[in-house]
């Protein structure tokens, strides 16, 4: 349930290349992911996670304060959706890593989008789901949702994208 090392260096220096500021991450986990974010941000920049687990996200808080990033670091706990709902939204989001629940991949891009500025990214990870697709029907749940997700990607004109194939595949979509 944990990126890649080679992941963690995409996202921190795919953060600092663009010059983010003010980050979002959906699906925590034990916070490997948000502490590269986060190291990639300024020492003024923001990252915002979302999280169902408040025993996992415990390990994350121990982690970012011994990175000493703990500060841009603001969790809250709760259901994706819901918390999104409650965002603040008077600055636009620069850059957002998606790696939750893969059903609702779907419904955090559409919540998310219209909070992205123009030329952000948004992030999708696992979506080669284990290199699954493409090998004849898929029945799970999660590697449907994953695929259509992906076609939907590649023709969506409100953003451009492109599947990396850096380890499970990002899906990197920048915002029109």
């Amino acid at each position: 349930m944990q990126i890649s090392e080679e992941q963690g260096n995409f996202l921190q220096i795919i953060t600092a290349t663009t010059g983010v500021r003010r980050a979002l991450e959906i699906g925590t986990f034990t916070g490997y992911s948000s502490l590269c974010i986060a190291r990639g941000l300024p020492s003024d920049g923001q990252l915002t996670c979302l999280d169902v687990s408040r025993e996992w996200t415990d390990i994350a808080r121990d982690f970012w304060r011994r990175a000493g990033v703990a500060g841009q670091i603001d969790l809250k706990i709760g259901p994706a959706l819901e918390s999104l709902k409650k965002l603040d939204d008077k600055d636009p989001i620069d850059l957002v890593f998606i790696d939750a629940a893969k059903e609702e991949y779907d419904a955090y891009f559409e919540a998310v989008l219209p909070r992205v500025r123009a030329n952000g990214l948004i992030l999708f990870d696992n979506m080669l789901w284990g290199g699954r697709l493409g090998r004849g029907p898929i029945e799970e749940n999660s590697g449907r949702a994953i695929d259509a997700l992906n076609k939907k990607l590649a023709t969506d004109p409100r953003v451009e994208s492109v599947l990396l194939t850096v380890a499970d595949g990002i899906q990197m979509c920048r915002v029109k």
